[in-house]
């Protein structure tokens, strides 16, 4: 078995500015439907949950980079982050091999400033 992590950070206000310059084509071009329908539900704080889904897909692809056969060929909508029934986040891959990865454990944090996540993933 073998055991891989990563992790990112970034800063809200990055991302606040991105959405708010960009609109609508750099929300489609990063975040799944779902992702952006959980987002806005979050109001007044929905650039933190944005920031937060940034850093995450970040982490993965860190966390699983190495077993993709071109790292280059997965788009950040192939990965959609949302939160379980309990609340906890999970990351959901469309374009990965199943036979390579047994499980990916994903953690988000955010504060005013700065959105943060760490994944681990798990190989067979």
């Amino acid at each position: 078995m073998k055991i891989k992590c990563g992790t990112d950070i970034i800063e809200i206000e990055r991302i606040k500015e991105s959405i708010e310059s960009l609109g609508d084509r750099f929300l489609r071009e990063i975040y799944t439907e779902g992702e952006i329908q959980y987002c806005e539900s979050k109001k007044a704080q929905k650039y933190q949950h944005y920031a937060a889904r940034f850093a995450a897909k970040e982490a993965v692809f860190k966390a699983i980079s190495e077993s993709l056969p071109d790292k280059y060929a997965l788009s950040w909508c192939d990965y959609e982050i949302l939160n379980d029934e309990t609340g906890k986040p999970n990351v959901k891959i469309t374009s990965l091999d199943p036979s390579k990865i047994e499980n990916i454990d994903l953690s988000i944090s955010h504060c005013k400033q700065y959105a943060t996540a760490t994944a681990v993933a798990i190989y067979k």
